[in-house]
């Protein structure tokens, strides 16, 4: 199997804004490795969030392809993608998108159960995992009760309820105060580190990209690597 996990290869996007048509990226190319700890960084507006959804197939690019495992993603069928997401893929945004009436526990059941996993292994596996983001005592709780901290951990441990090879993170230590950012960054490290899990985080937040093993900045369109 290549250790070549995502490659976007001469990637275009633009939006038409008015009359203004705006290109966001403009022939990127990137690989991202198995077990990848990847930072992307850059101007506000320059393209950051678009490039990652277009890596988790949410968007898909106006030229260019992106391979997974080298499988053409782009030629595949909105169903077909829908399942590799589920199957390959976790999300993590800066705004959680918890859903408020279901307890942490059940929203992290959620990809398990669309997967058509039991509910009780859906359970014992969300528990299990928020255990270890450290919510073992929040199970009960819904999103209301818990802290903007405690609501970016659920939402990560339903990223990874079906321990997905490529984790996708959007600043999600943006909307945070230093002490809970540094904790998610650490979490994020961790699970890398000790999971070996690849992940790539668009962030702000220099201390948790320049903590990453590769750091990628977007600009005029294009992907540069610092160090490279």
């Amino acid at each position: 199997m290549s250790e070549c996990l995502l490659e976007i290869r001469g990637v275009h996007k633009a939006f038409q804004k008015g009359n203004e048509h705006i290109n966001v990226l403009t022939g990127a190319d990137l690989q991202i490795q198995r077990g990848d700890a990847l930072s992307i960084v850059g101007a506000s507006g320059a393209g950051k969030s678009t490039l990652l959804h277009i890596m988790g197939t949410l968007d898909m690019p106006d030229q260019g392809e992106v391979f997974y495992e080298e499988k053409n993603l782009c030629a595949m069928s909105s169903p077909a993608l829908a399942d590799f997401r589920n199957q390959h893929l976790g999300f993590v945004f800066q705004f959680h998108h918890l859903l408020p009436e279901f307890s942490a526990l059940e929203n992290v059941m959620m990809p398990a159960l669309i997967r058509r996993m039991s509910r009780q292994e859906a359970q014992d596996k969300a528990s299990a995992i928020l255990h270890e983001v450290g919510l073992g005592e929040r199970l009960t709780h819904k999103p209301g009760e818990l802290s903007g901290g405690e609501q970016q951990r659920v939402a990560l441990a339903r990223a990874l309820i079906l321990n997905p090879p490529l984790l996708l993170a959007d600043e999600v230590t943006g909307n945070l105060d230093q002490k809970t950012g540094d904790e998610i960054h650490k979490l994020l490290v961790d699970l890398n580190e000790q999971k070996g899990i690849t992940i790539v985080v668009v962030t702000h937040n220099s201390a948790l990209a320049s903590s990453m093993q590769r750091q990628i900045v977007l600009q005029e369109g294009l992907l540069v690597e610092v160090g490279a």
